[in-house]
């Protein structure tokens, strides 16, 4: 039996009480991209959010191009939104759609509203029209176009369509009401005239519908049961209602389809704004729309996020009627708890200093047994290659450290991970100071990391051998934004933090991890989770995207 104690968010319950009531016997949802630019994490919310409540209720997701606005529009982002719902997990079978399949049906039924005495063509421009809408507190004024006949706006309309008009100079109105309290209401424009190319029907238009009327008709002919938006569409429900109503797809607002609204997703100092973040790219500060310092679905992707990490931080966030932040470190805790226990954890060295072990023999490589992931043994065994010269980190070495310092530094005991105990006698320098080598003698009873006699050394740190290892690149991303600062500046433009990559070109890593392929993450031991980047690896020559550090202040509300 179904637990009934089972917390239901609020488009649940309204599905649920729909279906109970006959209201509709499947319920169909859909995600309607508009292909102007690359999703982004916020839109992850809507896609699992629709195909999740289709596949809970048994019922269809449908995905669907709202491509009536060929300004802006290129085939580049509808491919780039496919690859994204895909790889989000969203299966949308054979229900792929776009709104310009069915501009026709939309012409008929802009034509079936004038034939109702319910659409009107207006002459008058776009500024003309704002002026006559009115404000919050005064009614708009009656259009003049308003009291033309019937049969003079179908003319009209008919030749709108067959191009014999300019752009601008005509548009089709509804005619609802002018002193509605809602401006949406106030005769909304249904059609405008644009002599532009479509990515999709060519020229065969020169009229494009408004997408609050595309829309519902879009919904009603897909037989769309709930038709989930955000809360910015509120306002636009009166006329998505209105629209569906007057063509005779339903008979009640609270028939289908139906309009709801929930919050968007707000992650804190971030950018997803698609005219800054195509700024971004013109401006070369960011290497493309997947650029792994942004935070579109491409970008999250090629930095080494999961489709399931994206799906736990959704799920986290919930859904609600109040729009608020979540931290970007929530993100961060999703992709790390999604990693830690299905990644190898491997040694690279990101700021290497050579050691020589002096008593080691000379040209000899023993082979060490490493636990792949000792949190979970079933990941296996894997063998690393140890030698007399090794590398480690430069931050694991202080000639003259403080009080609390259990890393490398002359006389003091240190374990080599899965290796032996060292101790280091000294080290050289080059004539600014730098340490150039550092030397050690090891202890050869203590193969695997543990001394026969007990003894126990406080400080384990990684290696990579320096005969086996190889060179890499290894970039650290940080937040694009100043966090101190905000998003903005005053006037308007974004505040970056000049320190949001950095590129390590002389990282050393076990051998194994030159094998890498794109969009393949380990963890490095210490060091974080990184990802072999998708666009400028080659075979034997991966680079490496950091993904995420190892820890973080965040921790989920108990």
């Amino acid at each position: 039996m179904e637990n009934e104690s089972v917390s239901r968010n609020f488009i649940e319950q309204i599905i649920e009480k729909d279906l109970a009531e006959g209201r509709c016997e499947a319920v169909k949802t859909r995600f309607p991209p508009e292909p102007n630019g690359y999703l982004h994490i916020g839109h992850a919310k809507s896609i699992l959010l629709n195909y999740g409540l289709a596949k809970k209720y048994g019922g269809e997701f449908h995905f669907r191009f709202d491509d009536t606005n060929p300004t802006k529009e290129k085939t580049e982002f509808v491919e780039s939104i496919k690859d994204d719902v895909r790889w989000l997990g969203a299966d949308w079978g054979d229900n792929l759609f776009y709104a310009s399949d069915y501009f026709d049906r939309m012409y008929e039924a802009a034509v079936t509203l004038i034939k109702k005495g319910k659409a009107y063509v207006s002459d008058l421009s776009a500024e003309e029209i704002r002026k006559y809408r009115g404000t919050l507190t005064e009614p708009g004024e009656k259009d003049p176009g308003a009291d033309r006949s019937v049969e003079e706006n179908l003319l009209l309309f008919a030749a709108m369509k067959n191009g014999e008009f300019e752009d601008g100079s005509k548009v089709l109105r509804a005619r609802i009401d002018m002193s509605s309290s809602n401006i949406n209401m106030r005769d909304p424009v249904l059609y405008r005239v644009a002599h532009l190319t479509h990515h999709n029907t060519g020229d065969k238009w020169c009229i494009y519908p408004m997408y609050d009327f595309a829309h519902p008709i879009e919904d009603a002919i897909e037989g769309i049961t709930h038709s989930i938006c955000t809360l910015e569409f509120e306002d636009h429900r009166p006329l998505y209602d209105w629209v569906v109503t007057e063509l005779g797809y339903r008979n009640s607002t609270e028939g289908t389809p139906k309009q709801i609204e929930f919050a968007k997703l707000y992650l804190t100092n971030v950018v997803t704004g698609k005219r800054y973040i195509k700024k971004l790219v013109e401006e070369k500060i960011v290497d493309g729309w997947d650029d792994p310092r942004l935070v579109s679905i491409a970008a999250l992707r090629r930095r080494g996020y999961t489709p399931e990490s994206i799906q736990n931080f959704v799920e986290l966030c919930g859904v609600s009627k109040a729009n608020s932040s979540v931290d970007y470190a929530m993100l961060e805790y999703c992709i790390r708890e999604d990693l830690k226990l299905k990644r190898k954890r491997m040694m690279a060295v990101l700021d290497p200093v050579r050691v020589v072990i002096d008593n080691y023999p000379a040209g000899q490589t023993e082979q060490l047994t490493v636990d792949n992931n000792l949190e979970n043994p079933e990941m296996g065994q894997r063998q690393v290659p140890f030698t007399r010269e090794l590398y480690i980190e430069r931050e694991d070495f202080m000639e003259e450290p403080p009080k609390k310092y259990f890393r490398m530094f002359p006389g003091n005991e240190v374990r080599l991970m899965n290796a032996y105990f060292v101790t280091c006698t000294g080290c050289e320098k080059d004539e600014n100071g730098k340490v150039t080598v550092i030397h050690c003698t090891y202890d050869p009873e203590s193969r695997g990391g543990n001394s026969p006699d007990g003894r126990k050394v406080k400080g384990t740190i990684h290696w990579v051998s320096a005969e086996h290892g190889k060179k890499v690149t290894v970039r650290l991303y940080e937040n694009l934004i100043n966090e101190e600062l905000g998003v903005y500046n005053e006037d308007g433009s974004l505040n970056l933090n000049p320190d949001s990559l950095t590129v390590l070109t002389d990282c050393v890593v076990e051998p194994e991890l030159l094998e890498a392929k794109a969009y393949e993450s380990f963890q490095f031991v210490r060091k974080g989770f990184f990802c072999a980047d998708c666009k400028d690896s080659m075979p034997g020559q991966p680079v490496f995207n950091r993904i995420v550090s190892m820890k973080s202040s965040f921790r989920l509300p108990v």
